[in-house]
């Protein structure tokens, strides 16, 4: 008897897996593991949305901060590569993202929240920072860009 998926959720993983390996194809629950593959896929782009949003946050907080330490800056230049690399080996390892339909996505779920992060940590009154994204692709893939 399979465990229901909403009861006990890991261990219905595990009978899931379990069933795929054994060739058990008549067991398995297909309704809710299409449901899980289509989620797995989301949350890759929702990661392409986050590492967009921390580094478009970053060049923001760059741009528009002009009374900063060099402490901070050397931090925001720090994160700005880190996201960058995160960024790329990220598309690498998932080429479907790069779909224009999906980059267009991530980009704009990533601008709003990069926006609202850089408004947030730098205390400055928002409407110092531009409404629309004023980075293209490109730029915020480019290691050599900065506003």
């Amino acid at each position: 008897m399979s465990t229901a998926y909403h009861e006990d959720f890991f261990t219905w993983t595990q009978e899931q897996a379990a069933y795929l390996k054994q060739g058990r194809f008549d067991l398995l629950d297909l309704e809710h593991l299409a449901e899980e593959v289509i989620d797995m896929g989301k949350s890759e782009q929702r990661e392409l949305a986050h590492r967009f949003a921390m580094l478009i946050g970053h060049l923001l907080k760059l741009q528009i901060q002009t009374d900063r330490t060099p402490t901070n800056e050397k931090s925001w230049i720090n994160t700005i590569r880190t996201q960058r690399k995160s960024l790329s080996r990220h598309l690498e390892q998932n080429p479907g993202l790069k779909n224009p339909a999906h980059m267009e996505q991530a980009l704009e779920d990533g601008w709003d929240d990069g926006r609202d992060l850089a408004i947030r940590e730098t205390g400055l009154d928002p409407d110092l920072f531009p409404e629309d994204n004023p980075y293209s692709l490109e730029q915020l893939l480019d290691s050599e860009y900065r506003p």
